[in-house]
């Protein structure tokens, strides 16, 4: 699905990405760890066109995307979330989504006028399908209430379900886990399993929650340093000293692999 090929990105003399080299297979749900400043959440900015890449390339089943807009990944089905919710706080749940597909006739101000019997139609069409969403995430109760008063937990549902009101083919979620509790964190969970399984989605997801990663993601990389420093199962991941060392300094002989928090 996707493929990142010697990829650097460069702010004046920090090599955030430094030679990253991976790649996303249609139907995986991969995991993306590494420590703080490992360059994963910039590897994402650039894979995303957030960033231009200092150099190399990417590639969506074969299709060179390096350094498309976001606009145009986004019409291409390559979405992405934020580690920080990025909602309209004072539109309703129901509205965050509506709004999500593009090219709508109502944002013409001609079709606002002499179009109005397809734009309702439209909107309807469009509130059904925001309406099966949230059904799906359990958070149909929601659809009412500002998306501001939502709790953390609460808005990366409601950013999870964006995705789904286009015909997204890969998603990358940044810290979907972060400040969200274990409950509604196993309803994330359980969404995207079930939108991986039953709808084909692709995704990959940067988190340091391991029992999350454990849970959800085959295969698992590990950046370091701007780089791609292990590829495995989870449970490989656990017990690679090289790993290991890149998180505390330290071997495999002196700390017990199935203890540390990736």
């Amino acid at each position: 699905m996707i493929k990142i090929e010697n990829v650097h990105k460069h702010f004046g003399g920090f090599r955030a990405v430094d030679g990253a080299s991976l790649e996303i297979k249609e139907g995986s749900i991969t995991g993306l760890i590494g420590p703080n400043g490992a360059g994963k959440t910039t590897l994402f900015n650039v894979i995303a066109g957030v960033l231009p890449p200092t150099s190399g390339v990417i590639k969506m089943a074969q299709t060179d995307i390096t350094g498309l807009p976001p606009h145009e990944l986004f019409a291409q089905g390559v979405l992405r979330t934020f580690q920080i919710a990025h909602e309209f706080g004072s539109m309703t749940v129901l509205e965050n989504l509506m709004m999500v597909p593009g090219g709508q006739t109502g944002e013409s101000l001609w079709n606002t006028w002499f179009h109005r019997k397809r734009i309702a139609q439209e909107e309807a069409e469009l509130k059904e399908r925001a309406l099966d969403v949230l059904k799906f995430l359990t958070i149909d109760h929601l659809a009412e209430e500002k998306a501001g008063n939502l709790s953390g937990g609460q808005k990366k549902l409601l950013e999870l379900g964006r995705t789904m009101m286009v015909d997204a083919k890969v998603v990358f979620l940044d810290e979907v886990g972060a400040g969200v509790n274990r409950t509604l964190l196993n309803t994330i969970a359980d969404a995207i399993i079930r939108l991986n399984r039953e709808r084909g989605y692709t995704f990959c997801i940067i988190e340091h929650d391991m029992d999350f990663i454990s849970r959800l993601c085959d295969p698992v990389i590990v950046m370091a340093e701007g780089r791609v420093l292990a590829q495995g199962t989870a449970e490989e991941i656990k017990r690679n000293e090289q790993v290991i060392e890149a998180y505390l300094g330290t071997g495999i002989k002196n700390q017990k692999a199935d203890g540390v928090n990736v």
